[in-house]
């Protein structure tokens, strides 16, 4: 799990205390290797979160979907960029 993710969550109103996942190394080696599916959802929701709870805590006015969805959606899409690109291995692979 993205450890700068959770440190997120939980400066800003979150509690996750003993949130551990498979280090990024091994999901590397086991992208070179035979496993053919490897789950990064948790470090999606982990991303979503994070960045909405930053937003609402810096601006406690925004009640609009739109305000706090756009950055969440950001951090997600450069969780992804990262995991494929620098993770997996699997850009340009399509």
């Amino acid at each position: 799990m993205p450890q700068d993710e959770v440190d997120t969550i939980n400066a800003n109103g979150g509690a996750l205390k003993a949130a551990v996942g498979i280090p990024e190394e091994q999901l590397r080696k086991a992208a070179k290797s035979a496993v053919c599916k490897i789950n990064i959802d948790s470090d999606s929701r982990l991303a979503m979160t994070a960045a909405i709870r930053k937003h609402m805590a810096e601006h406690p006015d925004h009640f609009d979907p739109r305000q706090y969805l756009k950055p969440a959606r950001e951090s997600m899409k450069k969780m992804y960029i990262h995991k494929i690109v620098n993770v997996l291995g699997s850009n340009d692979k399509l």
